[in-house]
């Protein structure tokens, strides 16, 4: 029997990735193979259906696996996560020499945001805000760039499109989470210096590798095993680890996934029983 994980397919390299994480894996006697998904949705439904046995989840797949799960009786595990994908916090950003000096001065004005399934840059920052009373449709007015929708904001063209909308002028603030502000420097979509960081979210957790309690116990803890051991100092795992972009692999948590909790009950994005309710959502 092999072990079978599905992985979101947000951009070809996904396709280079497993089958060199399935490779190493294969050369220490762990029989394992992988599906690719076009969209989260699908493979949080064949997560719990028992089609695969681990599901490479963004962190609203995530919630919308718990939901499903407890509503058909499942347990599912967040088995293992990236170091990277601890403790990352969402930032809104204006433009350096604009007037604005907290997120209540955005009243009245328009907000750059990702994609509408976008953790990072779209549900979570837009329920900070409202936390502090910036409401969007009512004082304030969202832009958001739906690229990759499906994609739960893998796929950053959304993020890039709502920073350039923000050095543009389109916009007065713009939402991404605290790495692409970084990445959007280096890569000069913001011009260096040219930005200041408004507000700040609490940290949050990021991706996890779900198991579903159907899976071959024997092998998903071979497999847990495996990703544990892999050292960045090791050159021939490094460049494994660099491509999926982190260090080290750490015991999956499910406790840092409360803000987007309440984002997604915020808007109803999905139900209690993780049933899809966003209207303006089709993967």
């Amino acid at each position: 029997m092999s072990l079978l994980l599905g992985a979101v397919a947000y951009d070809p390299k996904v396709v280079t990735i497993w089958s060199r994480f399935r490779t190493w894996l294969a050369a220490r006697e762990l029989p394992i193979d992988f599906v690719l998904y076009s969209n989260y949705e699908r493979q949080v439904e064949d997560l719990i259906e028992g089609r695969i046995h681990l599901a490479w989840n963004s962190p609203l797949a995530w919630i919308r696996t718990r939901r499903l799960a407890a509503e058909r009786g499942r347990t599912v595990r967040p088995l293992l996560m990236r170091d990277t994908d601890r403790d990352l916090t969402s930032l809104v950003v204006v433009r350096d020499s604009s007037p604005y000096m907290s997120v209540t001065d955005l009243k009245g004005e328009r907000l750059a945001v990702g994609a509408v399934d976008s953790p990072q840059a779209t549900l979570i920052p837009l329920s900070y805000l409202r936390g502090h009373g910036v409401v969007p449709g009512d004082n304030v007015t969202v832009r958001r760039f739906d690229v990759g929708v499906g994609l739960h904001g893998d796929h950053i063209g959304g993020e890039r499109d709502a920073a350039i909308a923000l050095t543009s002028g389109e916009a007065a603030a713009a939402c991404l989470i605290d790495a692409n502000h970084l990445l959007f420097g280096r890569e000069s979509v913001f011009p260096p210096g040219g930005t200041r960081v408004l507000a700040q979210t609490a940290p949050y957790d990021h991706c996890n590798m779900t198991v579903v309690d159907s899976a071959p116990g024997e092998l998903v803890d071979r497999f847990a095993t495996l990703l544990l051991s892999m050292s960045f100092t090791d050159p021939e795992v490094r460049p494994l680890l660099e491509m999926e972009g982190l260090k080290a692999w750490v015991a999956g948590r499910d406790t840092g996934y409360g803000a987007l909790e309440t984002a997604v009950d915020e808007v109803g994005f999905y139900d209690a029983r993780g049933v899809i309710t966003a209207r303006e959502y089709t993967p």
